[in-house]
């Protein structure tokens, strides 16, 4: 049992290292769980695609995610749920069917579709951990999200909701 000692030690430092967000990571606090991102690397995928992705949306008058006052309504205590079902919705929905003829914007989708579903693992992880039980406000507002979605053909909304990412990063950003 000599080396329990060292291996403790550097299974405790390996730890350790796991949890510290790298260079350019900002922790963002959901509920009570925490997950770092690089919202400089997403921000600068998105900006690079942006006017791209909302030339594609024809309809100007519809919003998915609605106006950026509706996700801040929701309860510090939600945050964790209603982030969690974002980015399953992202992942899931979004990035999917996001798909263009410009082998640069789809690489941008993808590098951001890779950040949403780390980050959706991570928070998936700790929402098992700290057992996060959706309330009925985020339940309700992630239903009317889907709603939005759902009323629009798939790579209409598809393309609208990426066009709208800016609106749930300020979200988040002003949430930390």
């Amino acid at each position: 049992m000599r080396g329990s000692p060292l291996f403790l030690c550097l299974f405790s430092m390996s730890c350790w290292v796991n949890l510290m967000p790298t260079a350019g990571d900002k922790i963002f606090h959901f509920g009570a769980c925490r997950v770092s991102m690089s919202m400089t690397e997403i921000r600068a995928g998105f900006t690079a695609i942006k006017a791209n992705i909302q030339s594609r949306d024809p309809i100007r008058t519809l919003s998915i995610l609605s106006h950026p006052q509706s996700l801040h309504k929701v309860k510090s205590s939600d945050r964790c749920c209603i982030t969690h079902h974002l980015f399953t919705f992202y992942v899931d929905k979004v990035f999917k069917h996001c798909r263009t003829e410009d082998s640069f914007v789809n690489r941008k989708i993808s590098s951001i579709a890779n950040s949403f579903l780390s980050a959706r693992r991570k928070l998936g992880q700790c929402r098992e951990q700290n057992n996060c039980v959706c309330g009925e406000e985020s339940t309700e507002k992630f239903k009317q999200i889907l709603a939005n979605y759902e009323g629009l053909n798939v790579t209409s909304a598809a393309m609208k909701s990426l066009g709208e990412l800016d609106i749930l990063l300020d979200w988040m950003e002003k949430s930390r």
